[in-house]
């Protein structure tokens, strides 16, 4: 057997292979409702074969979407239609994930085809972002409100609220994102969090968000379903969060239960330079790994199943994530098993098409 096609348990959920479909950001809601965009998007990944399928990053709270087309679960009414979702998913034999997100000062902006552009809060569409500090990702952007104890406990109290949401809609996989210099991120690198209280300078009480949203949800997440948390391993720019960084903060959210941590990296500095290149961030995922025990996910430029499968068998993580190639090819799993000689399940509609 490939070993991109063995199974993984963790806790109770069993995944039929190690493919995931990664958090990919659509721009297509309204108001933060899913719609049939998203129920086509992302059961055609689980008809194609995914073990598991991760939504976008989903707001929380209003204030805390990338742009007004974000997907949301920060009240009730969300529930129905990620409902359907999740069940369409699970009736094709993938796991439903929910990535839980808050974008802090990377907030009110553009979707992509619009230019991306912040909006600015006294226009149409815009609101003022939130960060540790009032400092902008560019310095063209409005700066973001600083948050002050309220505002932080109400952070806390909105990724509770949606994991308690995320359960009633079905999902089995929460993924918090820790990522991309979103909230989180902000606050556990010392580049955008110049705070002089509790919740900044020194490395343990950057990362004090993050341990207590992850208490937060474990109080309403059932403990026999996964929680992972996607974290940027590294900044790409001196003086910023590093890979050992990262190593150190795996440690620890092993030993507060989380179950994986996917090893992404970069997006809190806009002039970053990062080295672009196939599998550019498995490196993060291998470190990781090796280095605390956790379960670790690699993602980035990862479009071959052989180069899917070496990085299992050589055990440089234990799951892979890909976006861009999922966009592109919904059926990857499908394609991966016919070149790896790995025979799969068709689904009954498409068994004619079978290689």
């Amino acid at each position: 057997m490939a070993h991109l096609f063995s199974p993984l348990k963790i806790k109770s959920i069993e995944f039929k292979n190690r493919i995931i479909v990664s958090p990919m950001c659509e721009y297509s809601s309204e108001d933060g409702f899913a719609n049939d965009w998203h129920l086509v998007h992302l059961g055609s990944r689980a008809i194609g074969g995914a073990a598991l399928v991760i939504t976008e990053a989903t707001a929380v709270s209003a204030e805390g979407r990338i742009s007004p087309g974000d997907l949301g679960i920060w009240k009730d009414e969300h529930i129905e239609k990620l409902k359907q979702i999740t069940d369409f998913i699970h009736q094709y034999g993938s796991v439903a994930g929910i990535q839980l997100a808050h974008a802090g000062r990377k907030a009110s902006h553009e979707v992509p085809w619009k230019g991306g552009a912040q909006i600015a809060s006294n226009k149409e569409n815009g609101w003022r972002s939130l960060a540790p500090s009032a400092m902008p990702f560019t310095a063209s952007e409005e700066a973001p409100i600083e948050l002050d104890k309220q505002g932080i406990e109400k952070i806390k109290a909105d990724f509770k609220a949606a994991a308690e949401r995320a359960l009633k809609a079905g999902f089995k996989v929460i993924e918090l994102h820790g990522a991309h210099g979103y909230l989180i991120h902000e606050f556990y690198s010392p580049l955008s969090n110049h705070r002089t209280d509790e919740y900044g300078g020194s490395f343990e009480n950057r990362i004090r968000l993050l341990l207590e949203v992850t208490e937060s949800v474990k109080e309403v997440w059932p403990d026999e379903y996964p929680l992972f948390v996607r974290i940027s391993s590294t900044d790409w720019t001196e003086g910023g969060w590093t890979a050992d960084d990262s190593s150190a903060l795996a440690k620890i959210l092993k030993d507060k239960g989380i179950d994986l941590v996917d090893c992404s990296s970069g997006g809190n500095v806009a002039t970053a330079k990062i080295p672009l290149k196939p599998g550019y961030q498995v490196e993060f995922a291998e470190k990781l790994r090796k280095e605390t025990g956790i379960l670790t996910g690699a993602v980035g430029l990862i479009t071959e199943p052989e180069q899917a499968d070496e990085i299992i068998k050589s055990g440089q993580a234990d799951v892979v994530l890909l976006a861009r190639e999922f966009l592109r090819d919904p059926y990857f799993p499908l394609r991966a098993a016919h070149q790896l000689g790995q025979e799969v399940k068709w689904p009954s509609q498409y068994e004619r098409a079978k290689w």
